[in-house]
């Protein structure tokens, strides 16, 4: 089992419902990581490609274009997928591609050994080649998760609507966006995480739109068996139990995206968060949530700096400072380095044009682990902060339970984001996130503790833009 990075923390302080069990079934034996090295090979140009930006309609969906004509964004170059001819002379060189980055026009392969690179190098199409993956040395095979049972008895609060989740709710005044219409019906929203483990088949989540769920690191993979962490992430918005949980966004239609590997800790896990928010991009998402982050990892070589929370050094920072120039909204966790020796956000929490969440107790005081800004270049962060103490969350076998982190202060501000969003159809991206900015506790003093605190999205709502 891989040390769990910081987005990862999830601590399960009680749950209303039995002990977690698991199915005897017999577990299976993991593919994906056969190879003992992944590289990220970043190519010049396009190409030869036979897609054009005067058909856009070939690799975006009619609801990604309708997304953008409404914001006035334009299909460009990046936007066109990598050459595929560049690919097959990757391919003959006996590599198998693992992920695909348009945007950065990047492919990242597998391989038996890297004798190839020097090869590679040559090639006038190749512009760099970076290691991202290597096996950790006396790796146990992986063997696929077994499923929890699951348990359907919830509890319930006859006093309230929203149940276990009244205070996360109330404290961003979101019950009345709520009160108003606006709980996310026709808004889309991806969540990119660690897995969803039995988002599919438990009780709790009757009532949620799942469109669909597509694994990124391992494609003949069950994103359903995995790791559990994004199913709690997915409850915060998702819920649609009245008077047990409701979530912020319970009328929205949801992207469940993996692109954690909880094998181990290194680069390639950003090449397959790059592809999975192309994925969203494509499929017309408006709003995505992430709880994942990165800055310490297995090879020390590749550790981040302070220096490097720059929204430009990592491959996520970049991918992320892109997303609302395509029409979308990132809401993304701050960290939970607070405590620690970091202490600081991290990537992809430092890009630019991002909603940054950190967390606080129903004080409304900071939590002790949130991490703090600012970034590298000096930009406010986190830019607000949500309940990330004794958070109201789904636990894997269906129960309800209470958690700790930033992982879940995100989620709660994501699906309020699009809430906002559904209230207000002609903003852009870059409006919506200054707006939300616009209606924190501390708009006149941000910090790098709290941001600009607090928002509050019934105030949101009615401010005019500046």
């Amino acid at each position: 089992m891989k040390k769990i990075p910081f987005p990862l923390l999830l601590l399960l302080l009680w749950s209303w419902g039995p002990a977690l069990e698991t199915l005897q079934a017999q577990p299976k034996p993991k593919q994906h990581n056969a190879h003992p090295y992944k590289c990220r090979i970043t190519f010049t140009d396009k190409g030869d490609t036979p897609y054009s930006l005067q058909h856009p309609e070939q690799f975006l969906s009619q609801k990604a274009l309708q997304r953008r004509a409404r914001q006035g964004i334009a299909v460009d170059s990046t936007d066109l997928p990598i050459c595929e001819r560049y690919v097959q002379h990757i391919v003959a060189l006996g590599l198998k591609p693992v992920a695909r980055g348009k945007w950065e026009n990047f492919l990242t392969v597998a391989c038996a050994d890297t004798a190839w690179v020097a090869t590679a190098r040559q090639l006038p199409f190749v512009r760099q080649i970076e290691l991202v993956w290597v096996k950790p040395p006396f790796a146990e095979e992986e063997m696929a998760p077994q499923r929890q049972e699951l348990t359907n008895e919830l509890p319930h609060f006859p006093d309230t609507l929203y149940g276990a989740a009244t205070e996360q709710i109330a404290l961003l005044q979101g019950q009345r966006l709520h009160e108003a219409g606006f709980r996310g019906e026709g808004m889309t929203i991806a969540v990119i995480d660690a897995g969803f483990h039995n988002a599919d088949r438990m009780e709790a989540l009757r009532g949620a739109t799942i469109r669909g769920c597509k694994d990124f690191v391992n494609p003949d993979g069950d994103p359903y068996g995995e790791g559990s962490h994004g199913l709690s992430v997915l409850s915060c918005m998702a819920m649609n139990r009245p008077e047990v949980m409701v979530g912020t966004a319970p009328e929205a239609t949801y992207w469940l995206l993996r692109s954690e590997d909880e094998s181990s800790e290194q680069l390639v896990e950003q090449d397959y968060w790059a592809a999975a928010v192309e994925f969203a991009d494509s499929v017309g998402v408006d709003v995505v949530n992430t709880s994942l982050g990165y800055y310490n990892f297995d090879n020390a070589d590749w550790n981040y700096a302070y220096r490097h929370l720059d929204g430009h050094h990592a491959l996520m920072s970049r991918q992320a400072s892109r997303m609302a120039s395509k029409g979308m909204v990132l809401v993304c966790s701050a960290g939970n380095s607070g405590a620690g020796s970091w202490k600081k956000i991290t990537p992809p929490a430092d890009a630019f044009d991002v909603l940054t969440v950190g967390a606080v107790n129903k004080e409304a005081t900071l939590s002790f682990f949130s991490s703090v800004g600012h970034t590298a270049d000096g930009r406010i962060k986190p830019d607000v902060v949500a309940l990330g103490e004794l958070t109201s969350v789904i636990q894997p076998n269906g129960s309800l339970g209470k958690a700790y982190g930033t992982s879940f202060s995100s989620p709660i501000v994501c699906g309020l984001v699009a809430c906002l969003w559904q209230a207000r159809p002609q903003l852009t991206a870059h409006q919506l996130i200054q707006l939300v900015r616009q209606s924190g506790d501390r708009i006149d003093y941000p910090d790098n503790i709290y941001g600009y605190g607090l928002p509050d999205f019934w105030k949101a709502y009615q401010l005019p833009l500046q």
